[in-house]
C-alpha cells in the first residue's frame, strides 16, 4: 500500500530522480522550489518542464521559505499512519513569496489563531517541510 518516503513515513513519497535534490535539500533543512530559464517563474510541485511555457530549462532554486495562509482544515480523525498520532492537525494550502502555492502542514499553532494571509516559515519535520508563525524578527 505504500513505501516509507525520506522522512522515514508514509507521509511523503517515494523520492526518485527528480525529486531528490528537493527531498535531501529538506533533510537539511532547506526548501527548494523549480526555476524556468525560458520564461523567469517559479512553480511547485516539482515537475520536468515548466507549467507556464513547457519548456524543459527548468532546475531547482532556493526559496526564502516565506508563505502566507492561504486555506485549511483542521483534521480531527485520520486512521492512517503516522496522522493518527498526530490529530488534530491543520492541513493547509500556502502561498509561497515566489508565488506558488504549496500544499502542508501549519505547525506550532493554535485552531483558534489560525487566518488567512498570516505570515507563516518554514520549519521541517523529520525533513519534511511544515511551517509555523513566522517569528515577528522577520521569519
Amino acid at each position: 500500500m505504500g513505501t516509507a518516503g525520506p522522512g522515514g513515513g508514509f507521509d511523503v513519497p517515494e523520492a526518485d530522480a527528480l525529486t531528490r535534490p528537493y527531498w535531501d535539500a529538506a533533510a537539511e533543512g532547506r526548501l527548494l522550489i523549480r526555476h524556468c530559464a525560458a520564461c523567469d517563474r517559479v512553480h511547485h510541485y516539482p515537475r520536468e518542464f515548466c507549467p507556464h511555457c513547457w519548456s524543459e530549462d527548468v532546475d531547482w532554486r532556493p526559496a526564502s521559505g516565506r508563505a502566507t495562509l492561504y486555506t485549511w482544515s483542521v483534521v480531527h480523525r485520520n486512521e492512517l499512519p503516522p496522522f493518527g498520532g498526530r490529530v488534530p492537525y491543520a492541513a493547509a494550502v500556502v502561498d509561497l513569496a515566489e508565488g506558488p502555492r504549496m500544499m502542508t502542514e501549519v505547525v506550532e499553532c493554535e485552531e483558534a489563531a489560525l487566518r488567512i494571509g498570516m505570515e507563516l516559515e518554514v520549519a521541517f519535520r523529520s525533513g519534511i517541510p511544515v511551517f509555523r508563525p513566522a517569528s515577528r524578527a522577520g521569519g
